[in-house]
């Protein structure tokens, strides 16, 4: 495994980030556990979650299992560098249960360490933008949280990239590091970051953390699978295949020249890109950890680079994207 900095910090974390939403509603508790287990055995130290992952079972039973993990053995929290998420709702709509209120951030700061039996969080994520709470109450209760010895790091998830701007800037005139990090949604399907949230992220040092690297399975080897009978669509994510067909067989039989499954070369491709710390993979089995992994290994050229720039066209900052 790889290992770099998260963002301007010297904090070293994996280049593959283990993402655990599916633990609880579609993991068992013990492939749960084994598949940590072999993330550690793989060199994966960082670890993500949210403390509304588990909704289908109940809000937090992700974190909770996170948790039963740990006090298997004591071994497992110091070896992992751990993130969770504050933001969503987590009541039954009494007021004050979700969002980033200074009161909302130490409850659910709180709730999260219990849960996950922990007495501190690595990286504490914004899970959305809060128009409605000024970021000097938002810092105030990080700062608060941070000498409580409760979270080391603060970062944005789903942020616009003024968002980061105008965050970066409150931390500024309040002598304080602010965000470290941003999760967004990024792969070569859905490029939109390029245009302002990546750039900010470089300007400012974040480190960017991409999920839904595979687009749903969809840069996963799907026309394959579906061939194969592995695998069938439907819905939405159908509808997006059928609109995308022939890029994606493109994309497909690209992977094919360059000896390796689709997935892997989703994967590196956002490990070449600027400011990517490392792309979330959600594995359900070894198997897609192991893959996972060994993207780490594919070396994408300028020729490949470029040749995936042409199936799967992306953007420019702005404004030069759309203006001159």
């Amino acid at each position: 495994m790889d290992f770099t900095q998260l963002g301007r910090t010297g904090l070293n974390v994996s280049r593959i980030v283990l993402g655990t939403m599916n633990f609880g509603p579609h993991t068992e508790v013990a492939d749960a556990h084994a598949i940590m287990d072999a993330a550690h055995e793989k060199g994966i130290n960082f670890f993500d979650t949210a403390n509304g992952y588990g909704r289908a079972i109940y809000p937090g039973r992700t974190e909770e299992i996170i948790g039963e993990w740990f006090a298997k053995d004591p071994g497992n929290r110091h070896k992992t560098v751990l993130a969770t998420k504050v933001y969503g709702d987590m009541g039954d709509g009494w007021p004050n249960e979700g969002k980033l209120s200074a009161l909302n951030i130490r409850r659910a700061l709180d709730a999260s360490l219990k849960r996950l039996q922990t007495d501190y969080v690595d990286l504490y994520q914004f899970h959305h933008v809060d128009r409605n709470t000024p970021w000097d109450e938002i810092w105030q209760a990080i700062e608060v949280a941070i000498q409580q010895g409760k979270i080391l790091y603060a970062g944005s998830s789903n942020f616009a990239g003024w968002h980061i701007a105008q965050a970066q800037e409150a931390a500024a005139r309040r002598n304080y590091i602010g965000l470290v990090s941003e999760q967004s949604i990024y792969n070569l399907l859905v490029r939109d970051v390029e245009r302002e949230v990546l750039p900010a992220a470089q300007e400012y040092g974040l480190g960017v953390i991409p999920w839904s690297p595979l687009q749903g399975g969809l840069l996963g080897g799907v026309i394959r699978k579906e061939n194969e009978g592995v695998r069938r669509l439907e819905g939405r994510a159908k509808e997006t295949l059928e609109r995308l067909r022939p890029q994606i067989e493109q994309y497909e039989a690209f992977a094919d020249e360059l000896g390796h499954e689709p997935g892997e070369v989703a994967l590196a491709w956002l490990l070449h890109q600027p400011a990517v710390t490392g792309p979330i993979v959600g594995p359900r089995t070894m198997a897609q950890l192991e893959s996972a992994v060994r993207a780490v290994d594919v070396k994408l050229d300028e020729k490949a680079l470029a040749r995936l720039d042409e199936i799967f066209p992306g953007y420019k900052t702005a404004p030069e994207d759309y203006a001159w």
